[in-house]
């Protein structure tokens, strides 16, 4: 066909030109134009489409052959995971071989401060404490895979301890896969992390080193970290301690299964959303998350820097309060405030922990988002009556605009980019199931998110206000963003003081999910996200299990928008009785150890079975 002159130069880019004439077209560009003709033409007949099978079949191959690496890496993670366990297993047999007369189980059941004393007394030696628990860890692993690695120095540590010093020594301690050990990997469960190892420790374990802890294990995280379940492709799936079938929660959830399971006495988590306060709550230990600057992020390993709207935090995690409490004066030292300068120097303060007065407690059964289970409303009522039985004043109170904090400012401020920088990691690699659709979602490009949340509004009104604020912005209305979060920070501290509160009391997600569950009931991080949200601290503690009658009543469960979160919800709760519940504790930012104190105070009047049968 002959061509048509107007249509080879707009493909040619000379169409529209100011001051193009039929002059300009020199013999040289009209052989130049005749090319890109016959080009096109070629490329429309049979000669085309098979060009274009080509480009296809490349890049089937190109995705084959990412895959075929992340396999390979996931093959490689797994076989250091189990030769890490081969190697803690033959520690533990050699020990036990030369201390026949250890009791070990006398030993597991010494509370932290115990067998800190102990310790340091002599009458037990970091020996004894470390590989007793190497051995346990190694059991529980066989259940619960929450293991990813054996810090293996922590033998050398032991040689070359210097005199009985230090407010941990002798303490084996577990680490969140995500803090940085030299030597080891930080994959975050993805295949682009495997094999780098880290050239240094981050500060918080230098802390704990310099304060005589002997750091073990390295424990299980979901990929990447943004889900509140534990699996990703490379370590596979951790498991709750109480019931096979039930998710530990997440991020920290290898610490959650590990510790609540009697393999850890204490653990260092990192939350974000409720990544400490999760596991803590489904597995039936303690937790805290301090404000997020009061302990060291440094050498912290992640999937996106550089979002400071809300922030994470690093923070303890132990069977009681007392631990949480004991591990916050150690790493609140001048070691740590050396090493890390941007940490502000405040010491624990102990006048504070220790007091006694009685306080004004805030309180609500439900933040009118997430609709609390029968067992959570329970929790939080009886936890209330015994507050008030002994001498505290509770009042109702209710942080204003709750939905708004969630749709708009978290979720607004944690993918500013669109989810840009968190994609860049899963290049290649599987995703695995916990995740639900987040990355589905955050792959669209942002005008069909746009699309997507004005058509689906009617029907799913939250997860489109979610859909809507994972579009990317510009940097004028990322800093809107973070103002508007400082005012409602401010709003709500205003609130809080207006009514003179010292501490607040609410309802904590628990208990445990279905496993895979997470990812496809993500409103229910309604209770956690508001408080990384405000940067308040705050904590979880066991106060009761799930009753036949609590069971009974979830039938009934509708929740408040009857959407595909609440169906989920109520489907991925049930068959949990005996399993733990818990409360959150909360206070103003900078005031962890009044959070503390007000946590062991719910701890003694509501004491709770900490560990499965």
């Amino acid at each position: 066909m002959p061509a048509d002159p107007g249509r080879v130069l707009r493909r040619s880019g000379l169409a529209g030109r100011a001051g193009f004439s039929s002059v300009i077209l020199d013999r040289g560009r009209q052989r130049e134009i005749m090319v890109l003709d016959e080009l096109w033409a070629a490329l429309s007949g049979a000669s085309g489409a098979a060009l274009a099978c080509c480009f296809v079949a490349v890049a089937i191959a190109l995705r084959w052959s990412g895959r075929r690496t992340a396999r390979g890496k996931a093959a490689r993670a797994r076989q250091r995971q189990q030769e890490a366990l081969e190697t803690m297993d033959k520690a533990v047999q050699r020990f036990r071989l030369q201390n026949p007369d250890l009791d070990s189980e006398a030993l597991l059941a010494l509370p932290l401060p115990q067998l800190v004393q102990k310790l340091r007394s002599g009458e037990l030696s970091p020996e004894a404490a470390l590989f007793t628990y190497v051995g346990k860890a190694w059991e529980v692993n066989r259940e619960t895979n929450c293991v990813t690695a054996y810090l293996a120095d922590c033998e050398t540590q032991l040689t070359s301890a210097g005199p009985r010093r230090g407010l941990l020594y002798g303490i084996p301690v577990s680490l969140k896969e995500c803090f940085s050990y030299k030597g080891q990997d930080s994959t975050l469960g993805l295949s682009v992390n495997q094999g780098v190892p880290a050239e240094y420790d981050s500060v918080v374990v230098q802390v704990l080193k310099l304060q005589g802890a002997v750091p073990f294990v390295h424990t299980n995280v979901p990929q990447s970290m943004f889900s509140y379940d534990c699996s990703n492709p490379l370590f596979g799936q951790t498991f709750n301690p109480w019931k096979s079938s039930k998710s530990p929660g997440g991020s920290s959830g290898g610490e959650g299964a590990l510790i609540g399971a009697g393999g850890s006495l204490l653990g260092l988590g990192t939350d974000i959303g409720g990544s400490i306060r999760f596991p803590s709550a489904f597995c039936g230990i303690c937790g805290l998350k301090p404000t997020a600057n009061r302990l060291s992020k440094s050498g912290l390993k992640g999937c996106v820097y550089g979002q400071v709207a809300v922030q994470l935090s690093v923070g303890p995690m132990a069977r009681d309060v007392e631990s949480l409490a004991l591990c916050l004066r150690a790493l609140l030292s001048e070691d740590m405030f050396r090493l890390d300068a941007t940490v502000p120097p405040i010491p624990f303060r102990e006048e504070v922990y220790t007091s006694s007065r009685p306080l004004r407690v805030g309180y609500y059964e439900t933040d009118n988002y997430t609709m609390p289970t029968p067992a959570m409303k329970r929790a939080v009522l009886e936890t209330k009556e015994r507050l008030e039985a002994a001498g505290h004043m509770l009042i109702h109170f209710l942080p204003s605009d709750i939905p708004h904090a969630l749709e708009t400012l978290s979720t607004g401020a944690l993918f500013s980019d669109g989810g840009h920088h968190l994609l860049q990691n899963f290049k290649g690699d599987f995703v695995d199931p916990c995740l639900g659709d987040l990355i589905s979602f955050l792959k669209l490009p942002r005008w069909l998110k746009g699309l997507l949340a004005f058509l689906l509004k009617p029907l799913l009104p939250r997860l489109t206000a979610f859909l809507d604020s994972m579009k990317s912005r510009s940097a004028g209305k990322l800093w809107e963003l973070q103002h508007e979060i400082e005012v409602y920070r401010n709003t709500v501290v205003a609130q809080w003081r207006a009514l003179d509160l010292d501490v607040l009391l609410t309802p904590m997600l628990s208990p445990a999910l279905d496993l895979n569950a997470a990812g496809k009931a993500i409103g229910a991080v309604s209770y956690t996200v508001l408080y990384n949200c405000l940067d308040f601290p705050a904590g979880v503690v066991p106060v009761t299990t799930v009753t036949a009658e609590d069971e009974a009543q979830m039938e009934h469960y509708r929740g408040y928008f009857g959407d595909i979160w609440d169906w989920m919800l109520q489907k991925a709760v049930k068959k949990s009785v005996g399993l733990p519940v818990a409360v959150q504790c909360v206070a103003l930012p900078w005031q962890e150890e009044l959070c503390l104190r007000f946590m062991r105070e719910v701890e003694q009047l509501m004491p709770c079975e900490k560990r499965p049968s």
